[in-house]
Formats: structure tokens, C-alpha cells, sequence
């Protein structure tokens, strides 16, 4: 078997948020192209409509009226998307909104008091489950801060960088290590007062312009996926169009390329502040690598399939300084080592990573998605690589970042 084609993606999930939350910030109508249609993209877009921003869809643009919020009058569902909540919650304090988040059992079970306690530093009186959901907020004067992030944390960033933007006075905030910077670079596009200083982000009020035919680049979180497959299965090639290529999104695709593996960028340029362009993979040879505190903020997404491609490389690959990755829609760490335990691969789960010894042939094995769809695409990926097919427990969690991925890989494979 091997997969080979040209894929072009849905809307990058991150830039998709953020388009749709500072659409509804600026004072006139956004058109949007190739939105994300993954459920946490719909959950974000949801939770607006309920705040009094019209959204709709005319064939394949989505148009925002953005201006006034209102308090909403139902609780705010953001389903699994942690991206929701917490940049929601920022939006909402500086907008003077009484709201309530609610979220599905994974969601809240994730810890959101490292939003609250810099909002309420900032003068926001919230109610919480312990800092979980659900919280409430109520309309408060807000103020400016300065910041320290212990956590790079685009979310936690953003969510400042939000609310400063309704606050009296200068907010700032400073992270130990960049984290995905789509906020700033759109927020800047947009008009906002906002200054970067290395790796503090300074903003003021604003009024933000609305986005005027905004397309969105493919998700390269989503194209690790299919570039994985093309690594590990011979004969392969596949050629992925039009995919964001900013530098704090790439961590994969350069720790990838220390390991061996062949790709080739084309078609490179600059749209709306941000880099996009096309990419080649073809069939590797991989080896082992070392990653560590610095390499994490930017392949966080992407260490469940780092995992898949050390069992098939040569040598003892170590992942350390991850243990964000317990917080995300599940505990990822113990998800990737019950599942490749299971599968037959070398592997020693750590507090805060693993180490696998490879190459081991993997098996095929029932596999338990926590309902988290990066899981169970890197074992829908796994499979391929593996003696049979696996047997996924629930594989329409997929449908939260994509919900097309097993037409589209079925469509590659040859």
C-alpha cells in the first residue's frame, strides 16, 4: 500500500478562531473564505451568534456583521474547543459581558484558571468549578496588567491580549518561549494598538477593521497527518497545496526534517501577514531525535505523530518538557503509550514524555481515542503502517478538526 496525490485542506483551525472572533470585533461586515468546518470552529462561531453577531454563509464565503455584543441568554456550549473558551472569555470580559461557558466532559475537565487569574488581576468577578468550566463572568470594569506567562501559551496570550483591548490603560504579556503568534499578527492587520517587543506584546483600546476577503490557508496541523503516512508507507508521495506556513506552526515539519525525511517547499508567499505555500513529502528513511522544552510550544498538536514515526525510525527517540500535553482534550501521553503498548512498540511513558526504541513492527490492536481526534488520526495512520487495520472506539471524534479524513485518506491511498 502507499497513499499519492495532491490534497488541498480546510481552513488552518487556528486562524479560523481568531478571523471569526475579530470579525465580529470590528465595526463593519468580514467575508471570510474557506472557514474551518471543524465542530470547535462551529462551537466558536456558535457562542458569537448567541452574543449578537450576525454570521452567514453564501456558497463558500462566510460573512461577519461584526459591532455590538449582548449578553447572551443561553449558556455558551464550546463543546471540546479549549481555543473557544479561553479566547472567548477574554473577548467577553472586555466587552462588559454577563455570560456562562459550559463544555462537553473532556472540555471541562481542563484547567482554565490560568485565564482567570490574570482577568481577574485585570478586575474580572467570574465563578468557576474549582478554575474549570462551568464559569461564569460578570461585567466589569477592566484595567491593564503586566503579564509574565509561565506556560507558552498562544491561548493564554490571546485571551490577555483580548481583554486589554476593552481595558483602561496599556495590557502587556510575555512569554518564556514564542508560542503560535496569529493573534498578534492579525490583530496588527487589523489596526490595533499593538507593539511587539521581542516576546512581550503590548496592546491599548482599539477598534479593529473588518477582514475583506480573507482566505483561509489549510491547517498544516492537519497536513502532518497525511505527510506522516507519506513517510512511513513506500512508494508514497503526496503534494499538499496552499498551507500556512507560519514559522510557529512548522515545528513539525522541522523536527521531520532532522529526522531524514524528504520534503521540498514551492509556491512560498506572504498573504495577510502570514506565510503560505505548498509542500512535497515523499517515502523516508527516519531517524531517532532528541526534543526538548524549546521544541514543544511549536509541535504540541503534533507529538502524538512524532510518536508513530520514532516506533518506524532508527534508534531511541526522547520527547521531554511535554507534559502540557496531559491538559490537552485528553491525557495525549498516556493515549500514546496505552495505544502503541498495545500495537507492539518500544516505549516508556515518562512524567512529562516518552522514549521509544525503533524500528518495531507495529500490530494491529483495538484502539482507545479518548475522544480526542489527533489520537485517533495518528492511530487511523497507524493502521496503514501496521500488519492489519486498527479498530478505532470512536472515530467521528475526527469530525472536531475534520471531519472529511477518512474519505480523503481513502481517496490517497493506491
Amino acid at each position: 500500500m502507499s497513499i499519492k496525490g495532491i490534497i488541498t485542506l480546510p481552513g488552518d483551525k487556528s486562524l479560523s478562531h481568531r478571523a471569526l472572533i475579530f470579525a465580529a470585533m470590528s465595526n463593519g461586515e468580514s467575508q471570510i473564505l474557506n472557514l474551518s468546518n471543524g465542530s470547535d470552529v462551529i462551537s466558536t462561531r456558535d457562542c458569537l451568534e448567541h452574543c449578537g453577531i450576525e454570521i452567514f454563509d453564501n456558497g463558500h464565503t462566510t460573512f461577519i456583521r461584526g459591532g455590538e455584543f449582548t449578553d447572551p441568554i443561553v449558556d455558551l456550549n464550546c463543546g471540546n474547543s479549549g481555543t473557544t473558551t479561553r479566547l472567548l472569555l477574554g473577548l467577553l470580559a472586555g466587552k462588559g459581558i454577563n455570560a456562562r461557558f459550559v463544555g462537553d466532559q473532556s472540555l471541562s475537565s481542563r484547567p482554565m484558571d490560568r485565564i482567570l487569574n490574570p482577568l481577574a488581576q485585570m478586575g474580572l468577578r467570574s465563578k468557576s468549578n474549582d478554575g474549570k468550566l462551568p464559569i461564569s463572568i460578570f461585567k466589569s470594569d477592566l484595567n491593564g496588567i503586566s503579564h509574565n506567562s509561565l506556560i507558552p501559551s498562544a491561548q493564554i496570550k490571546s485571551a490577555i491580549l483580548l481583554a486589554g483591548i476593552g481595558a483602561d490603560g496599556e495590557t502587556s504579556t510575555t512569554e518564556s518561549i514564542l508560542s503560535r503568534n496569529h493573534t498578534e499578527i492579525m490583530l496588527k492587520k487589523l489596526g490595533a494598538s499593538l507593539s511587539t517587543n521581542n516576546l512581550k506584546n503590548t496592546i491599548s483600546k482599539s477598534s479593529l477593521s473588518s477582514l475583506i476577503n480573507f482566505n483561509v490557508p489549510g491547517d498544516p496541523s492537519t497536513s502532518s497527518f497525511f505527510s506522516t503516512a507519506a513517510m512511513l508507507l513506500p512508494n508514497s508521495s503526496i503534494t499538499i497545496e496552499n498551507i500556512l506556513l507560519n514559522p510557529t506552526r512548522i515545528g513539525f515539519y522541522k523536527i521531520i526534517n532532522k529526522m531524514g525525511a524528504k520534503l521540498v517547499y514551492f509556491n512560498e508567499k506572504i498573504s495577510f501577514g502570514e506565510k503560505i505555500g505548498s509542500l512535497k513529502v515523499v517515502s523516508s528513511n527516519l531517524k531517532n531525535i532528541n526534543i526538548s522544552k524549546t521544541d514543544i510550544p511549536g509541535l504540541i498538536d503534533e507529538l502524538p505523530l512524532i510518536a508513530l514515526l520514532a516506533t518506524q525510525a532508527n534508534g531511541i527517540t526522547e520527547v521531554r518538557d511535554a507534559k502540557e500535553l496531559r491538559y490537552k482534550e485528553c491525557d495525549r501521553i498516556k493515549a500514546i503509550c496505552k495505544n502503541l503498548i498495545n500495537m507492539g512498540a518500544n516505549i516508556k511513558e515518562l512524567e512529562d514524555g516518552f522514549v521509544i526504541k525503533g524500528p518495531t513492527l507495529l500490530k494491529a490492536a483495538k484502539i482507545k481515542t479518548y475522544n480526542d481526534h489527533r489520537i485517533a488520526m495518528t492511530f487511523a495512520i497507524a493502521g496503514l503502517v501496521s500488519n492489519e487495520d486498527v479498530e478505532l472506539d470512536n472515530p467521528d471524534c475526527v469530525s472536531i478538526s475534520f471531519p472529511k479524513f477518512f474519505q480523503e485518506l481513502e481517496r490517497l491511498r493506491k
